[in-house]
């Protein structure tokens, strides 16, 4: 991937977690905008949105920040683990899936009820899933797991400031601009990396004298 295509991906990126975040604090911070519509005050209303879209925006760095991360670890992984990698990853999935419950639930000590943290960690994962599912049509069968393996596994490790914080708002405030964020990167990511490799591949099939001036 060649830097003009990095920035685009980065800056597209960017867009997306602040769009992502100031459409979720909508729904999540529903108290606050309604205290600044009634009366309507503008400049607080302007200084809020711009609160929420720079969260949005921190998320998204949060997000590519996994993201480059993940490419690492998979390619890590394949030369540590080889042929193992995928059931590697398939056990981290569900060890992952398992702490979603488990340990959000002790650190509410049984005031939240476990069916919530259940339906959460069903919720990642069969997102996970379908987006997954998505990019192994896109690209190839093999490509499921280490595409499960970041939507789950990635997203779960970059939700861990938002989990840690007092309340839900900010848990949820952050989770919809990273899902979002590793969605888009995920899908992308083939594209981009086709499209650099025909160019170089073309260039090295055209002679430089019969390009056109």
């Amino acid at each position: 991937m060649n830097s003009r295509k990095w920035v685009g991906l980065f800056l597209k990126t960017l867009l997306i977690g602040a769009v992502t975040g100031l459409i979720t604090s909508f729904f999540v911070k529903t108290d606050s905008y309604a205290n600044i519509l009634n009366p309507i005050d503008f400049m607080e209303l302007t200084g809020l949105i711009i609160f929420f879209v720079g969260l949005g925006l921190v998320f998204s760095v949060i997000s590519q920040t996994g993201f480059f991360a993940y490419l690492f670890i998979n390619q890590f992984g394949l030369g540590l683990f080889r042929t193992f990698w995928p059931t590697v990853q398939v056990l981290l999935i569900a060890f992952v899936v398992f702490d979603l419950v488990y340990f959000p639930y002790n650190a509410s000590n049984g005031e939240v009820p476990i069916y919530l943290y259940l339906l959460m960690a069903a919720g990642i994962l069969g997102y996970g899933w379908v987006i997954a599912k998505l990019k192994a049509r896109a690209t190839n069968q093999r490509a499921f797991i280490p595409a499960l393996f970041l939507m789950v596994v990635m997203t779960a490790i970059e939700w861990v400031p938002g989990l840690r914080t007092s309340g839900s708002d900010y848990a949820w405030l952050m989770i919809i601009p990273l899902l979002a964020c590793n969605t888009y990167q995920l899908l992308v990511l083939h594209k981009i990396t086709n499209s650099s490799k025909e160019r170089t591949e073309n260039n090295r099939k055209t002679p430089a004298g019969s390009q056109k001036a």
